[in-house]
């Protein structure tokens, strides 16, 4: 491919996604705020920038890769304000950003003649490493032929619908996730308790009815060997969290035990450190048992 991709967002996830586009053949001009991941871009045979109007002009296709909605707007309006997103131009946030924004983002850049899609991703850094990532893309017809090419060298895309539907199904699926690893660690405690061992209910719960993603990965991989280095935040999954919480209100079907999950997640945010891998809420869940019910009230 001629044309570079722009991307915008190195970190735990970007960058072995540039990685990934650069392995299929793609020029990559990349930005991030830390210079020790723009070293680790051009390192690995992209073109990395001082600043992220520097590395989108020219480019057809944008890739944003951050932390949330805010970020993204505030990004794409220095783009703008610099003139470094050509008309014509895909812009494709795969953020975790909420799919309400997303939406009046593209009406936004609509007007300019420019298409936003939404593409978020699961699977973690691993999937991000293996191109193996599933990817919720949310596209109009006429930016699939431009964006999937970009995007099947980083995994499995499944298009979801119209812009803003990628976001939706990210942050319920994160939802699940999170109910997921709240109730097994809490079910693991509770063996523990009449003294059952962690891997043998494991090995019971990955070929029963109560398997998930929590028993089958996060906590061997994870919890048990005491690294809790999964990449993916505590604070990140709480804000997933309540964006799927803000959707099923404002679509009239609420969440009963979404909103219980999303209380019990805050509680443990708040006394968690501010980087704290998201699979720490097994940790914070184990000290909680250990300490019994509290005496409060």
């Amino acid at each position: 491919m001629s044309t570079p991709i722009g991307l915008i967002g190195l970190g735990n996830m970007g960058l072995p996604m540039a990685r990934r586009l650069l392995q299929a053949g793609h020029k990559i001009h990349g930005f991030d705020l830390s210079s020790t991941s723009r070293e680790r871009l051009a390192h690995d045979g992209g073109t990395a920038y001082d600043s992220a109007s520097e590395a989108t002009r020219g480019c057809k296709i944008i890739i944003l890769m951050l932390p949330d909605s805010g970020v993204v707007e505030s990004v794409v309006d220095e783009l703008l304000g610099a003139d470094a997103i050509d008309d014509q131009a895909l812009l494709i946030d795969m953020s975790s950003s909420q799919p309400l924004r997303t939406e009046a983002l593209h009406d936004k850049l609509l007007e300019r003649g420019i298409a936003l899609a939404d593409a978020p991703v699961s699977g973690g850094v691993q999937g991000a490493e293996t191109g193996r990532l599933t990817i919720m893309l949310g596209a109009e017809a006429g930016s699939l032929g431009l964006a999937l090419p970009i995007l099947e060298p980083l995994g499995r895309v499944v298009h979801c619908g119209r812009v803003g539907a990628g976001h939706a199904v990210k942050a319920l699926n994160n939802l699940l996730s999170a109910t997921h690893l709240w109730i097994t660690s809490e079910a693991i405690e509770a063996g523990r308790g009449f003294g059952l061992d962690p891997d043998t209910m494991l090995a019971v719960f990955n070929t029963s009815s109560g398997r998930s993603g929590s028993t089958e990965h996060k906590w061997p991989n994870f919890i048990l060997p005491g690294t809790f280095d999964s990449g993916f935040a505590l604070q990140l999954m709480l804000k997933d969290m309540k964006i799927a919480g803000e959707l099923a209100d404002r679509v009239g079907r609420p969440s009963i035990l979404g909103q219980t999950a999303i209380q019990l997640w805050a509680e443990a945010a708040a006394e968690a450190e501010p980087s704290a891998d998201h699979t720490r809420v097994a940790e914070w869940i184990a000290e909680r048992a250990e300490r019994g019910p509290s005496n409060d009230g």
